[in-house]
């Protein structure tokens, strides 16, 4: 990957392999998705196959849904949550999904554990890494990285929409955190979830442990 120069921001440095990761994995992703006969990995093929924020806006859709906060879904909100995020999954194959997860046969899933599931899998050494840059973004340590935090951790001076006008630092820094957040549901905060969960997308595209923590090590200076 080379040495990022200082005097680019994480964003900048960040992004661009990962809009090149993105485009393979979801290539990849949709080359696997005929050979698969689990319903699961189907269910992640075809989130990853949106790119790395794929699983993160599905659990938005979700957390839509849930008008009570109960954090879990029945059948019905189930589908209705895979149609309204354009998955298309036939009623027998979503029945076998909710199943797999309605370990209790209570006819509800709990959706945090369902996102856990479904996301690909990640070696501790990339998790940790992970929350390493989170922590470093969330400069006041509430769990959700905002504009505010990103004040003096994130350079905006750099950015060449700041230079020419079109942007403020403010919308920089939004245009910065919609890279993590939910494509339907954009709120400019950025949970641990969210960008575990944006993170397991681009780990999924990157073979070694080793060059995903060089790469997280460049792209936020850690």
């Amino acid at each position: 990957m080379g040495d990022i120069k200082s005097t680019r921001s994480p964003a900048q440095a960040a992004m661009p392999g990962t809009a090149r990761h993105d485009r393979e994995m979801a290539i990849q992703a949709k080359k696997s998705l005929s050979k698969t006969t689990d319903p699961v990995e189907r269910l992640r093929l075809k989130c990853l196959a949106r790119g790395s924020a794929g699983i993160k806006g599905l659990g938005k859709v979700f957390q839509i849904m849930d008008d009570d906060n109960s954090r879990t879904l029945d059948f019905k909100e189930f589908v209705k949550g895979l149609n309204d995020y354009a998955m298309m999954i036939d009623k027998e194959e979503a029945q076998e999904i909710f199943q797999i997860f309605d370990k209790d046969g209570s006819g509800t899933i709990d959706f945090d554990e369902f996102l856990v599931t479904l996301r690909p899998p990640m070696s501790n050494a990339r998790k940790e890494i992970i929350m390493q840059a989170f922590r470093k973004l969330d400069k006041t340590g509430d769990g959700v990285i905002t504009i505010e935090d990103l004040r003096g951790v994130y350079n905006a001076k750099h950015h060449p929409k700041y230079q020419n006008g079109d942007w403020t630092e403010d919308q920089v820094f939004r245009a910065f955190l919609d890279n993590f957040d939910s494509p339907y549901d954009k709120d400019g905060k950025v949970t641990t979830e969210e960008f575990m969960n944006y993170y397991a997308g681009v780990s999924a595209s990157i073979d070694t442990d080793v060059y995903f923590i060089v790469m997280m090590k460049n792209a936020w200076k850690l």
